[in-house]
């Protein structure tokens, strides 16, 4: 990996392939710990703030998500017309500005505002480091370098929630809102010394409003891309409901809440050997045979999920490994999926890429919220969830993919070449 990026704007910017996948990694890492290193404080935040439902605390998290996946619609297309740098720059200053603003929230309900503005405000965080590895890689090398920096990426979840907890052994939780704001601070200082102007100047788009009215819905006329988009939002959803609910579920149902950070950190962690090992063979094997056989894999495991949930309900010992599993898959497939989705859009990736985040996060967000409100102390609601989102999504590869699965690289390349737009 030691190939270097060098900036499309003529500045003569450059940074190795090494730092570059570091840097990204860095830049979605922090959306990551908007999310998971708020697990361990939603007890306090609600004690705090006098919320007495239990299931309301995982707005905190859901309502982040959500306005995160309404927000990716807007960062796209400004980076197609002003770059990369400018808008990313802006997005970590929002990110900064809005996780000082939660630490001072003055009620429960200012909370919620304040994270929906700072999911909305910091969605580039989901949306350009795609469009940027997009500039410079395609196809399967593209799915490679995604999985090489998922395995980065996988860091924070394992151990942010064990950092909140850490903060509030020494502080409340308005500490853990300030820990966030100094590591984005870093991150943005980082960016902003190092990182290139991928865009290619020939790249440009207008911000005309027809231009973004024709650039935006693509992804939804693309045959090869829809079922990828709206697939992957579904079997994230699942997840979003197990983050959403999983301090609940650990801590409450299986009474593990000294142990919720350890447990947590130990299923995310599955996420970085898969997405390590799909660094590894996606370029041989072909990402679509990779993600398809994991999309099937993940059903059956689920299915055991619906069984355990209802036979063994209060079996720690079962869901932790279940659950690692499933969380495993998502590995072999998020990646994977979103390589072969933005594969038709070398010249729009800023508007294909806000585009398909804005539906893969709104479906998976919304999903997430009703499948965390639907908690009633057990592993049920989302068991079946996992099983209903990961069917669904199978139908909807299967329609991308004209119904054929597991297709071999050169097919998968020959067919992408038509580009079939409906």
């Amino acid at each position: 990996m030691k190939e270097a990026i060098s900036a499309s704007d003529g500045s003569g910017r450059t940074i190795p392939q090494w730092e570059f996948v570091a840097m990204m990694a860095a830049l979605m890492s922090l959306g990551a710990l908007a999310i998971d290193g708020m697990l361990p404080a939603l007890d306090e935040i609600a004690r705090s703030l006098g919320v007495s439902d239990p299931n309301q605390r995982q707005l905190i998290v859901g309502l982040y998500l959500l306005a995160s996946g309404a927000g990716c619609l807007v960062p796209g297309s400004f980076a197609d017309r002003f770059g990369r740098r400018p808008v990313l720059l802006v997005t970590l200053g929002i990110y900064v500005t809005t996780a000082l603003l939660c630490a001072v929230a003055p009620s429960f309900g200012a909370l919620l505002a304040l994270r929906c503005l700072q999911g909305f405000g910091t969605a580039g965080l989901s949306v350009l480091p795609a469009a940027i590895i997009r500039d410079r890689y395609e196809g399967d090398q593209m799915a490679k370098l995604l999985s090489t920096i998922f395995i980065v990426f996988m860091v924070v979840p394992v151990l942010a929630p064990s950092m909140g907890d850490a903060v509030l052994k020494v502080g409340s939780w308005h500490w853990v809102f300030v820990a966030m704001a100094v590591l984005a601070a870093l991150v943005a200082l980082w960016t902003a010394l190092r990182l290139p102007e991928t865009l290619h100047p020939e790249d440009v788009q207008p911000m005309e409003f027809k231009t973004v009215l024709h650039n935006l819905p693509l992804t939804f006329r693309t045959r090869t891309a829809v079922g990828y988009v709206v697939g992957s939002g579904l079997t994230f959803g699942a997840l979003f409901g197990y983050i959403n609910s999983a301090q609940q579920l650990i801590g409450e149902h299986f009474n593990a809440n000294e142990a919720f950070p350890v447990i947590f950190g130990a299923t995310a962690s599955t996420l970085a050997v898969s997405s390590f090992t799909n660094s590894r063979i996606v370029e041989r094997f072909g990402a679509r045979r990779v993600s398809h056989s994991a999309l099937c894999a993940f059903i059956v495991i689920s299915a055991v999920q619906v069984w355990a949930a209802h036979y063994q309900p209060h079996s720690l010992m079962l869901f932790v490994p279940l659950m690692s599993a499933n969380l495993c898959l998502l590995g072999f497939m998020g990646a994977n999926f979103g390589s072969i989705a933005m594969q038709p859009f070398e010249h729009t990736a800023g508007a294909a890429s806000s585009v398909q985040s804005f539906v893969r996060m709104l479906i998976g967000a919304g999903l997430g919220i009703l499948i965390g409100q639907a908690y009633d102390d057990s592993a049920r609601p989302m068991a079946h969830a996992l099983l209903i989102c990961s069917l669904l999504s199978l139908g909807l590869v299967l329609f991308s993919e004209r119904w054929r699965l597991f297709r071999r690289p050169h097919d998968a390349r020959k067919y992408l070449a038509m580009h079939e737009v409906h």
